[in-house]
């Protein structure tokens, strides 16, 4: 295990002043960087988490704010400001770009080496950032196989992998398609992998409060996904390079 130092960064987006929470692997150099979005509760310990393994295995890590230093432990409050986010691709990239900024000004950051990494809500906002055309190594998401505006995928220039439970009812067969053709027609480096049997959030271990229905907790397939994150990184940004 690596040391790694941590820190929360405050920075302005959506109208709200977002409470980041940045991990640092050990040592002085440039190392390439991970922006990593959370589900559309918000940020929790589970990102910060993650932060922390990302930056165990040598990335510089941003996870981003959604709400405002708020996490959204109620169903109908939660969608009540995600659906209209998920429906504005302008705003979720302004608070994917606010983010990145923040990542970008790290010293540790080596500025052409960031990948996006992002869950549900978050894997939506690091897809819009590829549709914008902002230069990414590559692009993991889980339960996050939203469509954009036509022709915009184009601009993605990256390799992009998107996981998703089979028994999703929020990503059903029918979005997954609609992903999956948007990719194809953009000649996007993309790749789908289905869990069989996971629900939504299926990556996302069990909560004390409620939860939107077909969400649900699957351990091992919460693995697997995490290590197909990890091998993607390693793939398309490597440490060592």
């Amino acid at each position: 295990m690596t040391a790694v130092t941590t820190r929360t960064v405050e920075y302005p987006a959506d109208g709200l002043t977002m409470v980041g929470y940045l991990a640092l692997p050990a040592g002085a150099d440039p190392r390439p960087a991970v922006l990593l979005g959370p589900e559309g509760m918000g940020l929790s310990d589970v990102e910060r988490r993650r932060a922390d393994a990302l930056a165990e295995l040598g990335y510089v890590t941003l996870a981003f704010d959604l709400h405002g230093g708020r996490y959204l432990s109620d169903p109908e409050g939660m969608l009540a400001r995600c659906l209209p986010l998920l429906a504005a691709p302008e705003r979720m990239r302004g608070i994917g770009h606010a983010a990145l900024d923040v990542l970008r000004a790290e010293p540790r950051t080596d500025p052409d080496r960031i990948a996006a990494v992002g869950y549900g809500t978050g894997g939506a906002i690091g897809l819009e950032l590829g549709r914008d055309g902002v230069d990414l190594r590559a692009i993991g998401t889980v339960n996050a196989t939203t469509t954009g505006r036509p022709g915009e995928a184009a601009n993605i220039r990256c390799p992009v992998w998107a996981g998703v439970g089979s028994e999703d009812p929020i990503m059903p067969p029918e979005q997954r398609k609609a992903f999956t053709a948007e990719m194809q027609a953009a000649g996007v480096d993309w790749r789908l992998t289905v869990y069989g049997g996971a629900l939504h959030a299926f990556h996302h271990p069990t909560v004390d409060h409620p939860t939107v229905p077909g969400a649900g907790h699957h351990p091992r397939h919460a693995q697997r996904a995490w290590r197909d994150v990890v091998d993607l990184l390693a793939e398309c940004v490597p440490v060592g390079d």
